[in-house]
């Protein structure tokens, strides 16, 4: 049942309003003035308040403009006199819901009830429809929007509800951590630990005691016992990165844990049961390294139960806008400074480029070029790695097609001017230009 508070200091008229009201299934409280209507909104939960404008003690203004304060979701009708709809239209502003002219309508009245229930009610629905869907929405750091990554978002969404075994495969600086993240933050396991290792940055004699844990004394250096990070990891999920370099003997032990669900710290000879999901990461192909023998078989294929592929940088360039642009804003708050762009010709020369290090590359160009830049835009002139990568190919003699004709023209006049031991004359005689534009140039090219 809907509970309405009725705010009048006409007395009959609030006693009229009650019967009224009641016999139309609401139950109703009432209050003889604002100060009384402010005091019970503050301690009891009501669904609406319908409200005279005039009151002797605090005028419906006032106690409307309080109950904003204390419930700003509250829907509220004023009652107002003809002649004072000027007031009513104010009371709109501040956030009546409505206002009604006396004397009531009581039609009227019933009609405007039942509809701010309905719209206060589908309000409510579209809310919790949106918290249900925000709580399915993958939820991720990857940056992008091109089909690739469209598609690979996609592919995330699908596997990470499920408690199948990941392998993440990619380049380096791909992101294969932010898609191994994004896999266990919109998995079951989400509230659970998600622990981290590096295969390739530890000793494969410390490898195995930092998986499985050791016990007190199992080998030099062990003066305590230790929990692994499987036994961290549990109940949650566990990303081995750059499994790839993890040797053949610890390969077998990684298989016989995937296998049997139970771990075995060093130095022990207790088996311990753990429920851990493992997402794995590689640079390499496993494939191939399982073919040529350097990569078990039988561990490629407990591993490979879905594998994600994240596309290097080159195979989607119409990402890279966005990402500079984000990483541009970030660096800019880090290293203080006020950076607003890219020149047309900066952002052309970085979607022309490879990005052999994918975006972890293109993050450390950027912060680069935030640091160094020399006006509030990047300009070309910032990114002296495009520029060191396009002269590098020209002194190499490789295939010219995706070099720019005025870094050719400047690589030319520099190489000549310095064959010709400073003399521009004779360097401008060979180039077949005349002084005076070998001259430009240089200015142009900063080398005047």
């Amino acid at each position: 049942m809907k509970t309405v508070l009725v705010v009048d200091d006409d007395a009959a008229h609030a006693r009229m309003l009650k019967i009224l009201m009641t016999d139309w299934g609401y139950e109703i409280h009432l209050a003889d003035d604002g100060t009384s209507a402010i005091k019970m909104v503050k301690n009891q939960s009501f669904d609406m308040v319908l409200m005279d404008m005039k009151m002797v003690k605090m005028s419906g203004m006032e106690a409307l403009q309080l109950i904003r304060e204390y419930r700003p979701s509250l829907p509220v009708i004023i009652m107002t006199a003809y002649s004072s709809v000027n007031t009513a239209v104010k009371a709109l502003k501040i956030g009546a819901y409505d206002y009604l002219t006396k004397p009531l309508d009581f039609d009227k009245l019933k009609l405007t009830i039942d509809r701010i229930f309905e719209t206060v009610s589908l309000k409510i629905e579209n809310r919790d429809l949106k918290n249900r869907l925000d709580e399915k929405a993958l939820k991720h750091d990857i940056i992008g929007k091109s089909p690739a990554i469209l598609a690979l978002l996609d592919i995330i969404n699908m596997v990470a509800p499920t408690e199948a075994n990941v392998l993440v495969v990619g380049e380096s600086g791909t992101g294969k951590e932010l898609v191994s993240s994004a896999i266990h933050y919109n998995s079951s396991r989400k509230h659970k630990p998600y622990v981290r290792i590096n295969c390739a940055a530890i000793t494969e004699s410390l490898l195995e005691s930092e998986l499985f844990g050791h016990e007190k004394g199992s080998f030099t250096g062990a003066d305590k016992k230790r929990k692994g990070k499987f036994l961290q990891a549990d109940k949650g999920s566990i990303l081995l990165d750059e499994i790839g370099e993890m040797s053949l003997a610890m390969q077998a032990k990684l298989l016989r844990v995937i296998q049997e669900k139970e771990i075995t710290p060093v130095g022990s000879d207790q088996n311990i049961k753990t429920d851990v999901r493992i997402i794995a990461s590689t640079n390499k192909n496993l494939k191939e390294m399982s073919d040529q023998g350097s990569f078990r078989q039988d561990l490629y294929f407990r591993l490979n139960v879905v594998s994600i592929e994240i596309p290097p940088l080159r195979e989607r360039d119409e990402d890279i806008p966005t990402l500079s642009l984000y990483f541009l804003q970030l660096f800019s708050k880090k290293n203080s400074r006020d950076i607003k762009g890219f020149s047309p010709k900066a952002m052309d020369a970085m979607i022309q480029y490879e990005w052999e290090g994918n975006v972890r590359e293109l993050s450390n160009s950027v912060e680069r070029a935030v640091v160094l830049a020399r006006s509030d835009y990047i300009t070309i002139e910032d990114l002296s790695f495009i520029q060191n990568q396009a002269m590098d190919s020209i002194e190499k003699g490789s295939d010219l097609k995706n070099i720019k004709l005025s870094q050719i023209e400047e690589k030319a006049i520099i190489s000549t001017l310095e064959s010709a031991r400073g003399n521009k004359s004779e360097a401008a005689r060979r180039l077949g230009i005349t002084r005076k534009t070998l001259l430009k140039k240089l200015k142009q090219y900063g080398k005047a």
